[in-house]
């Protein structure tokens, strides 16, 4: 099969198309022709420095495709079956191939009317901002949430999350953006290129931060007492909880996990029209270099998916 690999770390020119033997699934595992691969902002730090893995592994963990075959015990699918998920984060998974096995458990099945190139676009990022506002945050009806850089992969899948669930959602977004983050269901967009969003929002429940650095302390600042912030920037995010502690607040790290419950949750969203992927970029698996430097931007709406 053909697969993306890499040998070292470095820039997308290191990412190499090359033939290798297509695996087999073990117990409780399936394999899955990938049909698209999601590009994600982890791909790129593992490219570029190793991330929580610490050597080259084939990239990729977002994955749409079909059951080719199963392993011993794994009763969940059947050869034929459409399926997505974020399959052994944080270990390696290689959905940049052609086929990638996974454990059973760590797939759904594929909304029927989502095309493969939506639903590749929908696991990492989708269940990220699941289990960060459910399993995290537990936003209920009423609660006001912030969600940063909510054009984003994650920011997008957010917005609309937290409105399903009845939040008044604000985000932050470049002006240009603004419709786009409106039409997902925000009720209001704050234009960060002009504004402090430090200084003009207030009594907060929840953050959800993808960025980092200094939006964590400024963010605490917009939060009401005993409200969240919930970032998935970095590790080195932690310092935040002992800081809002001490300000009567909370804050947690957290790195999305493998849930096929959340999966399954977020297919039953889409089902019902509550949630939608917006894929800002389609390109070939070939052009994977490509991909991975549009997304070193930062400037990306929605999400960037690989074709086989």
């Amino acid at each position: 099969m053909r697969a993306i690999e890499q040998d070292r770390f470095g820039g997308p020119e290191v990412l190499k198309l090359v033939e290798v033997d297509r695996p087999e699934p073990g117990p409780a595992e399936v394999l899955v022709r990938v049909h698209a691969a999601g590009v994600n902002p982890t791909d790129l730090w593992h490219r570029a420095t190793g991330g929580l893995i610490g050597r080259p592994v084939r990239l990729g963990w977002d994955v749409s495709g079909v059951v080719e075959a199963v392993g011993v015990g794994a009763a969940r699918f059947s050869p034929g079956d459409e399926v997505f998920g974020m399959p052994r984060l944080p270990q390696p998974a290689g959905t940049y191939a052609e086929y990638v096995t996974a454990p059973s458990r760590h797939l759904a099945r594929k909304p029927a009317g989502l095309p493969h190139v939506e639903a590749a676009g929908l696991g990492l990022a989708g269940l990220t901002a699941w289990q960060a506002l459910v399993d995290v945050a537990d936003v209920r009806p009423g609660q006001r949430v912030l969600v940063h850089a909510a054009a984003g992969g994650v920011g997008h899948l957010a917005v609309q999350i937290a409105k399903a669930r009845g939040a008044h959602v604000i985000g932050t977004a470049s002006a240009a953006k603004h419709a786009f983050v409106r039409g997902l269901g925000a009720d209001e967009v704050v234009d960060y290129t002009t504004t402090d969003f430090a200084e003009t929002l207030h009594d907060l429940d929840v953050v959800i931060d993808s960025i980092g650095g200094e939006y964590g302390p400024r963010s605490l600042r917009t939060l009401r007492p005993g409200g969240v912030l919930v970032s998935l920037a970095s590790p080195a995010e932690t310092y935040l909880e002992q800081e809002a502690a001490r300000q009567g607040r909370r804050a947690r790290f957290m790195i999305v996990e493998p849930d096929h419950a959340g999966l399954s949750s977020l297919a039953e969203l889409v089902g019902a029209g509550l949630l939608r992927v917006e894929v800002g970029t389609v390109l070939p698996l070939e052009q994977v270099a490509a991909a991975h430097e549009l997304g070193q931007t930062g400037r990306t709406r929605g999400k960037i998916v690989l074709t086989l």
